[in-house]
C-alpha cells in the first residue's frame, strides 16, 4: 500500500516537470515586421452608366407595336417600338413615282438636246433655240435631283416609324402605351448600357493634388477584387457647400458584378507609410475574435487577440495587439491542436485527483 502511494506521488512530480518545460513546437513561424506600404485614402463612390439615353420619336404616328419592356436586354439596332407607317409608305410610293417621271423627262430632254445640238452644228437652228434646249436639260436634271431628295426624305421618315436601340443595354423605363399617338420629341423608352460604367466620387480638396499628380486609384468590387483605374476625370471646380471635387473613374469595358446606382469603395494612394504586417495565413477568425498564435522564447504558444487593418497583397496590417519582432505561427490549425494536446494530460490528472 505504501509502495503504491509513493509511485503515485512520483508520477505527479514527473508530470509536473513535463508541464513546466513543454517541448519545442517545431511549427513554422514568421516575425512580425514593419513594411512600407501605400497610404490609401478610401472613399465611397456611386456607379453610374456612361451611356444612359431616352429614345424619342422622330416622326408622327400611332404606337402599333411594343417589342420590349422594362428590365429587358436589348441588342444594338433592335426595334423597340413600331409606329403605324401607312401615310409614310404612301409618301414613299408617291416620291418614287415622281422620281420615275423626272427620270423619263430627263431622258426625253437629253435626246432633244442632242438633236438640237446636231442641227446647230449644221447651222439649221438658231443660237437661241440651242440655249433654250440647254436650259431645259438643266431644268430636267434639277427636277430629277429634287425627286431623288424627296424620295430619300420620305424613306427616312418611313424608317423613323421603327424606333431602334442606339446601343446594347437594359430598358429602365417605358414611356408609351399601345395605341398612343407619338409626335416628334415624344419620349419612348429609357435605357442604360452595362458595358461602359464609371464611378463618381466626391473627393476632399486636400486629396486633389495627389489625384491630379497621377497617383494610383482603385475601385473595390463586391467580391473583394481590386481594379486599377487609369481613366480619371477631375471636375475643374469644387462644390461650394462641401468643398469637394467630383471625380469620375471610368471602369474597364465589360466590368462585371457592378450595376448603376451601387455604392462601392474606392482607394486613392497619397504616399507611403510604415505598418506592422503579418501573413494572412497566420490570422485566425473565431466568431468576432481576430487573433494570431504567438510563440515566446521558450516555445510556448498563446492565442493573442489583434486589431486587424486592411489586406495588402498576402499580408494583413496589424493595428494593435502585436509588437515588432514577435513570432507568429503560420499554421493556426496546427497550433490550436498542439495547445489542446499539451493541456489534455493536465486536465486528466486533475480529474483523477
Amino acid at each position: 500500500m505504501l509502495t503504491r502511494s509513493l509511485l503515485f506521488l512520483l508520477s505527479l512530480v514527473i508530470a509536473g516537470g513535463a508541464a513546466a518545460e513543454p517541448p519545442a513546437t517545431s511549427l513554422p513561424t514568421t516575425t512580425a515586421e514593419y513594411h512600407s506600404i501605400p497610404r490609401e485614402y478610401r472613399l465611397d463612390g456611386v456607379v453610374e452608366a456612361i451611356q444612359r439615353t431616352t429614345v424619342s420619336a422622330q416622326t408622327q404616328g400611332q404606337v402599333e407595336e411594343i417589342r420590349y419592356d422594362v428590365d429587358d436586354y436589348v441588342e444594338k439596332g433592335a426595334v423597340l417600338v413600331k409606329l403605324r407607317g401607312t401615310e409614310h409608305r404612301a409618301r414613299v410610293t408617291q416620291a418614287a413615282a415622281d422620281l420615275k417621271s423626272a427620270t423619263a423627262k430627263l431622258e426625253q430632254t437629253r435626246d432633244e438636246y442632242e438633236r438640237i445640238k446636231g442641227l446647230f452644228a449644221k447651222r439649221n437652228v438658231s443660237e437661241s433655240q440651242m440655249d433654250e434646249t440647254a436650259a431645259d436639260l438643266k431644268a430636267a436634271q434639277a427636277a430629277k435631283e429634287s425627286a431623288m431628295a424627296q424620295l430619300e426624305q420620305a424613306q427616312e421618315q418611313l424608317s423613323y416609324t421603327e424606333i431602334r436601340a442606339p446601343y446594347s443595354g437594359i430598358v429602365t423605363h417605358r414611356h408609351v402605351e399601345l395605341g398612343e399617338m407619338a409626335s416628334p420629341g415624344t419620349p419612348i423608352m429609357t435605357g442604360v448600357s452595362l458595358d461602359e460604367l464609371r464611378v463618381v466620387v466626391e473627393v476632399p480638396q486636400s486629396l486633389i493634388p495627389a489625384v491630379r499628380s497621377g497617383g494610383d486609384i482603385y475601385v473595390y468590387l463586391p467580391d473583394g477584387e481590386r481594379l486599377a483605374v487609369t481613366d480619371v476625370t477631375v471636375f475643374p471646380f469644387a462644390d461650394m457647400g462641401s468643398n469637394t471635387f467630383t471625380v469620375r473613374l471610368r471602369l474597364p469595358v465589360g466590368t462585371k458584378a457592378l450595376f448603376p446606382g451601387m455604392y462601392v469603395k474606392t482607394g486613392f494612394v497619397t504616399g507611403e507609410q510604415r505598418e506592422l504586417v503579418v501573413p494572412q495565413a497566420a490570422v485566425v477568425y473565431r466568431s468576432e475574435l481576430t487573433a494570431v498564435y504567438v510563440e515566446d522564447d521558450d516555445g510556448r504558444l498563446a492565442l493573442r487577440q489583434i486589431r486587424a487593418g486592411r489586406v495588402i497583397d498576402d499580408g494583413i496590417v496589424v493595428l494593435a495587439g502585436l509588437d515588432e519582432g514577435e513570432r507568429v505561427v503560420l499554421d493556426p490549425i496546427a497550433a490550436g491542436r498542439l495547445i489542446k494536446a499539451q493541456a489534455a494530460p493536465a486536465t486528466g490528472d486533475h480529474e483523477d485527483d
